[in-house]
């Protein structure tokens, strides 16, 4: 008999979803140290973005140093999160910029670190 894989667990779901508005308020706040901090340290981690294709932790570190500070406000419209037993877990938004018409997504792949909950993949994309 094949266990089971416990799905949104209440304690780890408060858990990922706390580190999810985290990483938002870190976002639309500009506050590069948290967002670098909530990525993981690792060659493996990859960002797909609107205009970018973003390969390791240093290549998102040094886009996030590079990128302008302004228009970065939005509006969350829908928020799916769910967790995968204890360690993993993924968060799907559906956002808009403020003063913006298009609908942006982002997609992001969380998993429990020895420091945290950590972002090893992301993507975002912007609706025509």
């Amino acid at each position: 008999m094949k266990p089971t894989l416990a799905i949104n667990l209440p304690d780890v779901l408060a858990e990922v979803l706390a580190v999810c508005e985290r990483y938002e308020q870190a976002l639309v706040g500009n506050d590069v140290a948290v967002l670098d901090e909530l990525f993981w340290r690792s060659p493996h981690t990859l960002r797909y973005g609107a205009t970018e294709d973003l390969y390791g932790y240093d290549a998102i570190c040094a886009f996030r140093a590079a990128r302008p500070a302004q228009g970065l406000a939005r509006t969350v419209l829908k928020n799916v999160v769910t967790t995968y037993g204890r360690d993993f877990a993924t968060c799907n938004l559906e956002f808009q910029r403020a003063g913006g018409s298009k609908t942006g997504r982002q997609s992001q792949t969380w998993m429990r670190t020895p420091e945290g909950w950590r972002v090893v993949c992301a993507h975002v994309s912007l609706l025509a």
